[in-house]
């Protein structure tokens, strides 16, 4: 079975006191959905509001840090879209400075390109015919190392990504929940904005135009 999944990294929230967030490893990929905990909404919104503002120490509370988020130039998500293949236990992740908010950029694969996957380590696309093989880079090497890669028949891949916009969506839902507490009277910017940074609602094309 494939699992596709929005993910998100997350950063040391260890001195993060603006809001409640879960009690997760820093620098590990948390997965978006509408079946996030309330901490685990916490989390993804702190590691947003940081990588997305430069000013994110100044801020004293939790509007303070949600309005800076709405006003920063861009959403900045580091992550991507991870693959499982739970039959294989084979893993395609991510690579370094990979941003989720580029995530339609698998869609070039439909058209013979690569997307930009992060830098190292990071997973090796291979086109062969009507498939798409998914190789896993070693964290260690940098190298793909796995025995087999991910497949993926062309003609599905706007199904796989539309399993990834679906989770962003329910993502929204939640978060604009987590909003009404916390920031009430920024929740409607809140939403715009994530919803426009990280590429939400707009239908997906069949293919790259």
């Amino acid at each position: 079975m494939l699992i596709v999944e929005a993910v998100l990294e997350t950063f040391d929230v260890a001195e993060f006191t603006l809001w409640p967030v879960a009690d997760l490893p820093a620098y590990r990929f948390l997965a978006l959905s509408g079946r996030l905990s309330p901490k685990e909404i916490g989390t993804a919104m702190a590691s947003l509001a940081v990588y997305s503002s430069e000013d994110s120490d100044r801020a004293t509370d939790s509007v303070g840090l949600v309005r800076q988020l709405i006003e920063a130039e861009c959403v900045t998500g580091l992550g991507g879209v991870r693959l499982r293949d739970t039959e294989t236990g084979v893993v395609v992740a991510p690579g370094c400075c990979c941003g989720l908010e580029d995530w339609r950029d698998w869609l070039d694969i439909m058209d013979g390109g690569e997307p930009w996957l992060g830098d190292w380590p990071a997973p090796r696309v291979e086109h062969s015919g009507p498939v798409v093989q998914l190789w896993p880079a070693d964290g260690r090497s940098g190298l793909c190392t796995a025995p087999q890669a991910i497949e993926i028949p062309l003609v599905t891949l706007p199904d796989v990504l539309q399993t990834v916009r679906n989770d962003l969506s329910g993502f929204l839902v939640v978060v604009r929940q987590w909003a009404d507490r916390y920031a009430p009277a920024l929740a409607r910017d809140l939403i715009a904005k994530l919803d426009e940074g990280l590429a939400i609602s707009p239908p997906l094309r069949s293919r790259q135009s």
